[in-house]
């Protein structure tokens, strides 16, 4: 009895500590996520480039009503705005990506219902008569991690973690009838989030279906054909083969060949342009940033001056120069040079800086229009654009030829969205870099778990003194240093590298040489989302346990040889396992708490983009460098929905456990406060490519199942620990039926997220059919004219390093009448 006792003022003292770190996390968030939305509503007035930076410069955001330049007036404006207004103005992507707030918020209210209503006081009932379990931490420094299953007696229950037996008193034999609990609210939660995605999914299609149909655009009648043969690697035999399959005419074929050469020109170009322009920013002596000035073409100006010849080198390195050509009224000097030539480069002479960045502008002018009319060899892809919708729908839903791997049909991306540098890329390379970033991942799968692993010990008291004894003493004598330690740091390094590590996971994705920006996007959300779920989520709760069992100063000795043998006690790993989800609950609802309480308000500060703005405008110098300050912060959803996933999967996996209405109120906080701010950010303040059309929806869908099955395997697992084995058994076939939905949806609805139905060109035909009043095009493109008929945008499948102008210079030129600049370069419309 006197054990029982100490068990229960150990367990009694654990959980006024996490109710204590709880609190102390809610404060710390939000305070300074209070601080933030203040600065937020102050700034937002005030700062319209950055705030309203999307709203100012999209033609497709003009519709919106205008937000109120009050302190908070502006969040009744904003919650009003409905879905149809979502989608005319930012796009599916933006739509299809509040809906899965919007599906989680239901989600959660519902299961926060049943929990605080019914599971939770059935917790409480049982508990009081030791009919639940016991989790806590022993803060001894024995590192012993004590759970207490008040069940009757099995081998299981019947071994400490130490391999010792328990005394007979400690057992008691209550009824155990409340463990169908478990099994009744595993099928319903289970049932309510199947039904959710499927009413959400059914909207989204019909939505798409009817948001797609009714354009008639270049991208819509166009198809990405890939795998030509050799025979086949012209215009004019790519269009006589389709249009022998009598699935409709051909309009254009734009056969992509290597424009490498070109390509590489062009980038040059730019790169000599911006230090031309940076040249002449020195020469003038002001800032571009100052009022009062214009920008003007000073190669014009400058063309009666330039030396004949042909050699470049030679020409700069004149001894007479005609001095007349640079006797100017600016105060500074001309800028100088030191360039190198001769044997080896080993000569070298200052020159003019402006004369050689201008003669080397002139050449590789020359050189590219030279490169425009060569003839490229062509490559196995093709941009096909047919005379209907119909004609490619039919296209890319059919296989074309008898033969593997050739004439494979896809629907195209937006011109601007392909990626033209990788179309010249050989299978072959763009296979070998998809399976080297693979590999690169899965090793820095393994140095991220090695990396969390001693992040997760600092969850433990024990562990920390079996590494730092010292610390571990200070920590046990000031509570609040070890709320700070073992609770806000462990969250906070969490928060930092959940923003960080997409940034690498989005260049490792540019390097795999896809054809489209969707795609490229498509590809960082499940590499991020994989990141999250498995280091974040799996691998940090595994060591987050096993670092209580497993001396972690033995183990950086003897590598991994005590975890194995400590896995060799197949009771002891199923208890371990057992307590990591209880054990590590305060853990993610502190983490829920920061991401929504404290770091939802810094990003609807952007604060990144607000505390590197200092930055940026001093390196800024040019007119060109100034113009991209002001452009709006892309916004990737490929950084922010990974992380809502796993939020969701977290709340779901932890809903019927004891304590589960704490994660579900701060889930559903999450979820509330990220659609309203991601909302705003959408529509006013960043650029958002559309570029899948919605089709990340079931990326969305399939790791919401997969969270899914993970629940009901551990839900499975805590009732076999509990020995309720029959009621372990009966969750079962709720997993085949599981398992039988994702490939039921993969097969019915996964197809209407890709392409466009037949019968949804024709409206009329299908009753109750929802028609958009404005589509994507419509509303971004004067309907459709910009991207059909004005061959000035560039939207044409067309490598635009073959057609678009050679720019002119950006350079500020105080005007002669002291007027205000009219912000363009001169005799360049659309710089």
């Amino acid at each position: 009895m006197a054990s029982l006792r100490i068990t229960q003022k150990t367990t009694y003292d654990d959980q006024t500590k996490n109710q204590r770190d709880i609190i102390t996390q809610a404060v710390i968030s939000v305070g300074f996520g209070l601080a933030a939305f203040l600065a937020f509503c102050f700034l937002r007035p005030r700062w319209t480039g950055l705030y309203a930076a999307r709203k100012q410069q999209k033609s497709a955001a003009s519709r919106l009503p205008e937000l109120p330049g009050t302190f908070f007036g502006w969040i009744p404006v904003l919650y009003r705005i409905t879905e149809e207004e979502v989608l005319a103005a930012a796009g599916l992507d933006a739509f299809v990506f509040l809906s899965f707030f919007k599906m989680g918020t239901k989600f959660l209210a519902i299961t926060f219902f049943f929990s605080l209503v019914v599971i939770q006081p059935i917790h409480v009932h049982f508990r009081g008569n030791g009919g639940s379990e016991s989790i806590h931490n022993d803060t001894n420094g024995t590192g012993t991690a004590q759970y207490q299953m008040h069940t009757k007696p099995t081998l299981l229950n019947d071994i400490h973690l130490d391999g010792s037996k328990k005394p007979d008193s400690q057992f008691s034999l209550p009824p155990t009838s409340f463990l169908w609990m478990y099994v009744v609210f595993v099928y319903l939660f289970t049932g309510v989030a199947l039904y959710l995605i499927v009413t959400e999914t059914k909207k989204i299609i019909r939505i798409r279906q009817g948001y797609l149909g009714n354009q008639s655009t270049v991208t819509d009648r166009t198809i990405r054909l890939s795998g030509i043969p050799s025979e086949l690697r012209s215009e004019d035999k790519i269009k006589e083969t389709i249009e022998k399959l009598e699935i409709g005419k051909v309009e254009s074929v734009m056969l992509c060949r290597d424009w490498k050469e070109l390509d590489d020109l062009m980038d040059k170009r730019m790169n000599v342009l911006r230090k031309l322009e940076e040249a002449w920013t020195v020469h003038l002596g002001h800032k571009p940033g100052s009022k009062n000035r214009k920008y003007v073409d000073s190669r014009s100006s400058q063309s009666a001056g330039r030396v004949d010849g042909d050699d470049e080198e030679s020409r700069l390195l004149e001894d007479g120069r005609d001095e007349q050509n640079h006797v100017s009224s600016y105060a500074h000097d001309r800028p100088m040079i030191r360039i190198w030539y001769g044997f080896l480069s080993l000569q070298n002479r200052r020159v003019d800086a402006i004369d050689y960045y201008e003669e080397k502008l002139r050449k590789l002018d020359e050189q590219i229009k030279s490169a425009r009319k060569k003839d490229y060899t062509p490559t196995p892809l093709a941009f096909v654009t047919m005379d209907s919708i119909a004609a490619c729908q039919m296209a890319v839903q059919a296989t074309m030829d008898p033969e593997p791997m050739q004439l494979l049909a896809k629907p195209a991306p937006a011109p601007s969205d392909v990626i033209w540098q990788n179309t010249y890329l050989p299978r072959s390379q763009r296979m070998l870099r998809s399976w080297s970033i693979t590999v690169l991942i899965i090793f820095l799968t393994i140095f991220w778990s090695v990396l969390l692993a001693p992040l997760a010990g600092l969850l433990s008291l024990s562990s920390i003194r079996k590494v730092w004894p010292q610390l571990a003493d200070a920590l046990e004598s000031h509570a609040l240093s070890a709320t700070l330690v073992q609770s806000v740091l462990p969250t906070l390094i969490i928060s930092l590298l959940n923003v960080a590590v997409p940034y690498l996971y989005m260049w490792f994705a540019n390097l795999q040489g896809m054809i489209s920006l969707g795609e490229v996007e498509m590809s960082l959300i499940s590499k991020n989302f994989f990141f999250t779920f498995f280091n974040l989520f799996l691998v940090f709760t595994v060591f987050g346990t096993a670092s209580k069992a497993i001396d972690l100063s033995t183990g950086l000795k003897n590598g991994f040889k005590d975890i194995s043998d400590s896995f060799q006690n197949t009771a002891r790993i199923a208890q371990i396992l057992a307590a990591s989800l209880q054990g590590l609950a305060p853990f993610y609802i502190n983490l829920i708490i920061l991401q929504g309480l404290g770091l939802f308000p810094f990003r609807l500060l952007e604060f990144g983009s607000v505390a590197l703005y200092p930055i940026y405008l001093i390196g800024a110098k040019t007119p060109r460098d100034y113009a991209e300050l002001v452009q709006p912060p892309v916004f990737s959803y490929g950084f922010y929905l990974p992380q809502t996933i796993l939020i969701f999967v977290i709340c779901t996996v932890y809903s019927v456990l004891q304590d589960s209405w704490k994660m579900l109120l701060f889930g559903l906080l999450y979820f509330l406060i990220g659609n309203f701010t991601y909302k705003y950010q959408l529509l006013y303040a960043m650029d958002h490519r559309q570029h899948s059309t919605g089709k990340a929806w079931t990326i969305i869908c399939n790791r919401v199942v997969v969270g899914i099955l993970v629940f009901q395997i551990a839900m499975a697992g805590v009732l076999a620990l509990k020995t309720a084995i029959l009621r372990s058994l009966l969750i079962l076939p709720l997993l085949v039926g599981t398992i039988w939905f994702m490939i039921y949806y993969r097969r019915s609805y996964e197809p209407l997220m890709q392409f466009i139905a037949l019968r949804s060109l024709h409206r009329d035909d299908i009753p109750g059919a929802v028609t958009p009043g404005d589509s994507r095009y419509d509303s971004e493109t004067s309907h459709g004219r910009d991207v059909d008929e004005d061959e000035e945008t560039g939207l044409r499948f067309i490598n635009p390093s073959l057609i678009i102008p050679l720019e002119d210079m950006w350079i500020a030129k105080e005007p002669a009448n002291g007027g205000s600049g009219d912000g363009h370069p001169e005799g360049d419309d659309n710089a």
